[in-house]
């Protein structure tokens, strides 16, 4: 998702070995893993808009209900149950693509055509003629992205050195932002332009143009190709020695039982907090975001505007906001800058419920989404950091599969209400909610914070 790469120290590290020359240190950027990383960051970023926040937009433009928009984001919670079959992706082989490409290959690669498919499923389906077939293929294209994190984590923490892995992450966050930009304002220019005649002039249900818009998501599914052709040219990392279980009790209890309780082992009664924390720390980003196009469109702004601002704002805040998050959480610390971020994250959502009352307002729209997306980057940044920092790489894709998944499982629930909440009580209303949600954020990056001045961060194993 963001910069999954600031990892705790490895036992061959120590903070007196010397730091490499600049020089040296920036080469690994043009080293073909970082390359790989890139693109497929690409690949594991374009789905999520295309079942969450695209998708959101384009219902509301057919003149679906935000009550139903709301909960039809619960199809997101595919992402919040993936720690669910994240044991079998970490050691089931899957013959014959494991034969052929290996573990980690083999199902990013199969992971990948699910997607595909999905999306060329939901390009064919006009929601007005009913929402069921829609809904299905947004279910494979959630299940296929959410199984593509899981192998991606793992083929990124196991494809180099401790070292390398920051900029693995960087590259892998460049990649992901570039595709979500793709799939939110890309994909909205390509409906545009994709459109019959401007429906500029026209609104509601009636400006809908389900051509334009099978257009622009079988664009979005060709454009999976960057991750498939990458999967199909890179090496498998070098495999694991893993012990042989001697039936299958142990087997299950090695690939289901061992990665979870070896996290409990580890944290003991502190596992409770770091839970929690990583349970709600995104909730106010989440909850917001689900209602964030279906208020683009009744405020009267086009795919066009929404895109352009998208864009060319959205994404020069959001990769200044993860540089400096980065840069930051190695001067002052993750969990500083994961208590500026959740801060600055539920602050941003107070602008939008100022944005509400401004109508449709360009400049006003470029101001929120630029600062939004500037807190979003920060916070992401220092989180992600922090859960690549609780992983244990013997069990690397199961238990980053477990930490990402508790980011969105309560939240995504919860925002299947905010179209009914919206419906009830108005967007202003909404958005200052959503910022008052943040609050216990703040208790727990406090209390997590004093266990970290007492206990250090596990070494990568």
């Amino acid at each position: 998702m963001d910069n999954p790469g600031l990892m705790s120290a490895s036992p061959v590290e120590t903070p007196t070995a010397p730091s490499p020359p600049w020089r040296d240190a920036l080469k690994v950027y043009l080293e073909p893993a970082t390359l790989r990383m890139l693109a497929l960051g690409f690949s594991a970023g374009l789905p999520l808009l295309l079942v969450l926040g695209t998708l959101s937009f384009r219902l509301r433009e057919a003149g679906i209900d935000r009550t139903t928009i709301g909960y039809l984001s619960w199809v997101g919670l595919a992402y919040g149950f993936k720690w669910v079959w994240a044991p079998l992706v970490d050691r089931l082989p899957l013959p014959p693509l494991t034969t052929l490409l290996g573990r980690r290959r083999g199902w990013l690669l199969l992971a990948q055509c699910m997607v595909i498919a999905g999306l060329i499923g939901m390009a064919l389906n006009d929601p007005r003629l009913g929402l069921t077939p829609l809904i299905w293929c947004a279910l494979l294209v959630a299940f296929g992205s959410a199984t593509q994190d899981i192998a991606l984590d793992a083929f990124r923490i196991e494809s180099a050195e401790a070292r390398k892995q920051a900029a693995l992450a960087a590259a892998y966050q460049t990649g992901y932002r570039l595709a979500m930009i793709w799939a939110g304002a890309g994909v909205l220019w390509v409906a545009a332009w994709a459109e019959v005649a401007p429906a500029a002039a026209v609104t509601g249900a009636a400006a809908y143009q389900n051509g334009a818009w099978k257009t622009a998501y079988l664009v979005m599914a060709a454009s999976m190709a960057v991750g498939v052709l990458t999967v199909l040219l890179s090496p498998e990392p070098l495999p694991r020695a893993l012990p042989k279980p001697k039936n299958a009790a142990e087997w299950l209890r090695s690939v289901l039982i061992e990665p979870f309780a070896d996290f409990i082992r580890r944290y003991r009664w502190q596992a409770v907090l770091i839970l929690s924390l990583i349970a709600i720390y995104r909730i106010s980003d989440v909850v917001m975001g689900i209602m964030a196009n279906p208020f683009y469109v009744d405020m009267g702004f086009t795919k066009d505007e929404v895109a352009t601002v998208s864009k060319i704002y959205g994404v020069i805040m959001t990769l200044a906001g993860a540089f400096v998050g980065g840069v930051l959480s190695m001067r002052l610390g993750v969990m500083r800058v994961l208590m500026l971020g959740a801060v600055l994250s539920a602050g941003s959502n107070l602008l939008f419920a100022w944005l509400a009352t401004r109508g449709h307002d360009l400049t006003a729209l470029i101001a929120v989404v630029s600062a939004d997306n500037l807190a979003g980057g920060i916070a992401s940044a220092a989180f992600i950091a922090y859960l690549s920092s609780l992983t244990n790489i013997s069990y690397s894709a199961t238990q980053y599969a477990l930490f990402s998944s508790l980011m969105l499982l309560l939240p995504k629930f919860i925002a299947g209400y905010s179209g009914a909440f919206v419906d009830a009580y108005g967007y202003s209303t909404f958005f200052t909610s959503t910022a008052v949600l943040g609050l216990p954020v703040l208790v727990l990056v406090a209390l997590a914070s004093r266990l970290t001045t007492t206990t250090s961060p596990p070494d990568r194993q």
